[in-house]
């Protein structure tokens, strides 16, 4: 059983944007705690959250990874999250499980798109978000410039702790503004410092903060204001029940000064965390449904003594250990062996081995209580997302917001006879990563992966080769254009074949005309008297949809018209399906050229969130790629493009967009319309398509 009880851990979910120390700062609190014995290095390879061999290679977190630590009496689940919009489901997935998210600034860079964008999806999920400025033992910090923005965007809510009073590379002293003193930290890693009094330089600033905070944090509490009021002061101790509650409720959000690499200010932020940080019990009741596909709701709450009830929010596979799945218990208890249902997919589950996961390394656990984290491994029937329950008190929790997806490539295997182990290795991939997507398209004749960007599609493909054993290579995914007709064509059709036995005969007279967009097509027959025995206009209908779905003009699916055969001929021996099949088929070509036909190409919308700086690079960008602006909006300090863009040329446009904003622009896109193309981009696809015929 574990010593800790729901009130006693907490939940953080480490994020922000790409770059700003978080994996480094899970490190200095992992050392602090005494669970390592030094703080890792990236260009080493020798941090706790980026073990994987692609993380180590490329030097960046790609999954989020599950730790835990002890201190001052609480249990601290972290979960440190990829900062790359890439990996954007990741951060999702750690989101969804958490008390609470501390998001990094870098004290150089500020506020960038990626902290943007994190805030408002912990804001989505509802979680009290907590702040810390990282890196200000670097060359050009800017704290004051930061808070400052911060408040802005965020809030005058926002309100520092501590304040750096030599930030820069020599950076080791912050001055508390809750204890009204001066922590000096050793520069020797240890993260230990003496705290003394303030510079005299600096006692009336901190004075008039922590003045400042007490009429922050008494505006939910009267009684803490009658305090103040009568001794014109209030204590850590005194503060610490109306800070708490001002953080849960939203009022406060608290900012820690940092340098995670020297280890500076880390240890009072843990102190920090551990005292006012939103826990397991504070999340009240958790609403579910009654079952999957019910609408009847019902509620959980972090109760030991209550029906089990957990949540899976990641799946991978590790070496020598197999499939893990990793999962938070909501309410109950949950014991190696106990059978539970999967609710969202109604079958049966044992549970086995369950681990505490520190990275890679893993410790046994015998029970698991509610609000923690933990691992189990080789489940058979569940996934990220489902819930596991009391079979006798069902419950499905809700489920992962998931990010759309942005950039598609069609994967070829380089060795023939590959295809079933491609095809494993992509479910298996998937089921790890929801946010990675993979379909075969009969149209296109190519198997499509989809994801959140070019890197996250070539982190699929190497580990395909690494687990599976096979060799692929992307390539640019053809486009599902549309072919469509403008004006009424007709045609008389007459096929006749005659070999040594029977022949084919069959004569059709077929008109088409347009539809409105988004009519599909329609077929017609107005045969009258006996031109054409009723038995043979099925075959000539499936001739007809034979050439919708071949194409005419450049082999792509023909929409929004309508075929009507009116007449035709049949002969009383040789004419047969396969010759009205023919007939119907060819008829419908004929006609189809004479009817002014034309491509149609997708139309995406997508909505494009940079800094100020960037737009001119960005609009001159969508106009290259045949785009039309829809407009321009404010959000926060950022600024939103909406464009429509031709499918056909938004190919990684998520790789161009970091490109021309040095990672700091973030898109969305979503399929929008079919329209026509444009006549020179029209006959160059034509042109193309029958050059890759004739090759």
């Amino acid at each position: 059983m574990s010593k800790f009880d729901p009130e006693d851990i907490l939940t953080c979910a480490l994020t922000g944007h790409g770059t700003v120390g978080k994996t480094i700062l899970a490190d200095a609190m992992l050392f602090n705690a005494g669970e390592v014995n030094r703080i890792g290095s990236i260009e080493s390879g020798s941090t706790v959250s980026d073990y994987h061999e692609d993380e180590i290679e490329r030097q960046i977190s790609i999954n989020s990874s599950v730790l835990n630590f002890s201190w001052q009496e609480k249990k601290i689940n972290l979960l440190d999250t990829p900062g790359y919009a890439d990996f954007f489901g990741e951060v999702q997935g750690a989101l969804r499980v958490a008390d609470f998210s501390l998001v990094l600034i870098s004290g150089v860079a500020g506020i960038e798109v990626g902290t943007e964008q994190v805030w408002q999806a912990a804001a989505d999920y509802g979680l009290p978000r907590l702040l810390a400025v990282n890196m200000l033992d670097r060359e050009n910090t800017k704290f004051d410039d930061i808070l400052a923005l911060a408040r802005e965007r965020f809030g005058a809510r926002v309100f520092p702790l501590g304040w750096p009073v030599n930030p820069g590379p020599n950076f080791n002293q912050v001055a508390d503004v809750l204890r009204k003193e001066l922590h000096t930290y050793k520069t020797d890693g240890s993260g230990k410092y003496d705290a003394g009094e303030l510079p005299a330089d600096w006692s009336d600033r901190i004075n008039t903060f922590h003045g400042e905070l007490i009429e922050l944090v008494a505006e939910s509490d009267d009684t803490l204001l009658e305090k103040y009021f009568d001794q014109d002061a209030l204590s850590e101790d005194d503060l610490r029940g109306g800070l708490r509650g001002a953080i849960l409720a939203g009022t406060l959000i608290p900012l820690f000064p940092m340098a995670g690499l020297g280890n500076i200010g880390v240890r009072r932020m843990m102190d920090l965390l551990a005292k006012y940080a939103p826990c397991a019990a504070d999340a009240g009741e958790v609403k579910g449904m009654a079952g999957a596909g019910s609408d009847q709701e019902v509620s959980i709450s972090a109760s030991k003594d209550g029906s089990t009830s957990i949540f899976i929010f990641k799946t991978v596979s590790e070496a020598h250990l197999g499939e893990l799945s990793f999962f938070r218990v909501y309410s109950g208890t949950v014991k190696t062996g106990v059978d539970l249902l999967n609710s969202s997919q109604q079958a049966r589950e044992r549970m086995g081995t369950i681990y505490s996961m520190n990275g890679k390394k893993r410790n046994e656990l015998g029970t698991v209580v509610p609000g923690d984290i933990a691992a189990v491994v080789k489940l058979k029937h569940s996934h990220t997302g489902d819930t596991l329950c009391d079979p006798h008190k069902t419950v499905v929790l809700p489920r992962i917001t998931l990010p759309e997806h942005k950039e598609r490539a069609a994967i070829m295997p380089r060795s023939k006879g590959d295809e079933d182990k491609i095809s494993t290795g992509l479910a298996t991939l998937h089921e790890e990563d929801p946010t990675f997507v993979f379909e075969f398209d009969p149209e296109l004749r190519q198997t499509i992966i989809s994801g959140q960007g070019e890197l996250h599609l070539e982190t699929v493909v190497r580990r395909l080769k690494q687990r599976f054993g096979v060799d692929v290579e992307l390539a640019e995914p053809k486009v599902p254009y549309r072919e469509t007709i403008s004006s009424r064509g007709e045609s008389k059709y007459r096929h006749k074949k005659q070999t040594g036995g029977a022949g084919q005969f069959a004569e059709v007279w077929m008109f088409v005309e347009p539809l409105p967009p988004g009519s599909g097509i329609q077929f017609e027959s107005q045969i009258k008297g006996m031109a054409i025995d009723r038995v043979f206009i099925p075959s000539i209908e499936k001739g007809v949809m034979a050439a919708v779905n071949d194409g005419v003009l450049a082999g792509y699916r023909c929409v929004d018209a309508k075929a009507v055969v009116y007449d035709g001929k049949q002969h009383p021996v040789d004419s047969k399906d396969i010759a009205f099949q023919t007939a119907g088929r060819e008829a419908f070509k004929e006609a189809f050229r004479q009817a002014k036909p034309a491509l149609l190409e997708p139309i995406y919308e997508i909505e494009v969130l940079v800094p100020e700086e960037f737009m001119g690079d960005i609009m001159g960008d969508i106009s290259s790629r045949r785009g039309k602006v829809l407009g321009m909006e404010t959000e926060g300090h950022l600024q939103k493009v909406k464009a429509h863009v031709p499918l056909g040329s938004l190919g990684h446009y998520a790789t161009a967009l970091r490109s021309m904003t040095g990672g700091r622009g973030l898109h969305t896109q979503h399929f929008f319309s079919y329209e026509r193309m444009p006549h020179d981009e029209e006959q160059r696809v034509i042109k193309a398509t029958k050059s890759d015929k004739a090759e």
